[in-house]
């Protein structure tokens, strides 16, 4: 069911008709007073708890790294913590994790010997395809009380909140 509200004075819908439209009872006492990023932990949170390592056959810290890395072109150790706001020795526990799993390697780039690019490889490009379909299923639970319209909405929404975010990491 796609939910429609009357625009408020700026035109948008507000979240208390959405809220009234939508069924949500006592919305005002969970929602209205928390703040968007108040909200944002919360379903954060609750992805956390959905998505554990039974479900997705890794660990989510993985499943965000090897959604990072390409097998064709490697990625930069130090850009890998930037992208994930983790320090350089928690990149490397998470790599080191990786790695054991066969789901990535890491390869001395060939301009600068210091560094190490991160590649996936082939069977770690298999191990995220699995976990994805497992991580849609959790996108269904978690966000079951959307409609298909409001979740592409709100996909469009935080990719403009996260734009050009990899200019702010760490």
């Amino acid at each position: 069911m796609i939910m429609t509200a009357p625009p408020d004075s700026a035109g948008l819908a507000s979240a208390a008709g959405l809220a009234s439209i939508a069924g949500l009872t006592g919305y005002g006492a969970v929602a209205s007073d928390a703040g968007t990023l108040v909200l944002l932990t919360r379903l954060t949170r609750r992805v956390y708890r959905e998505a554990g390592e039974r479900v997705l056959g890794m660990p989510l810290k993985c499943f965000v790294l090897l959604n990072h890395v390409r097998e064709d072109g490697g990625v930069p150790q130090r850009t890998l913590s930037e992208m994930l706001c983790i320090d350089a020795n928690n990149t490397v526990l998470l790599l080191n994790m990786a790695e054991r799993a066969g789901w990535v390697e890491r390869r001395r780039d060939q301009s600068d010997r210091r560094r190490h690019l991160v590649h996936r490889t082939p069977a770690g490009t298999a191990a995220l395809r699995g976990a994805e379909r497992a991580m849609d299923n959790v996108e269904d639970r978690v966000l079951d009380r959307l409609a298909p319209a409001d979740r592409r909405m709100l996909h469009v929404l935080l990719g403009l909140a996260l734009a050009g975010d990899e200019d702010h990491a760490g």
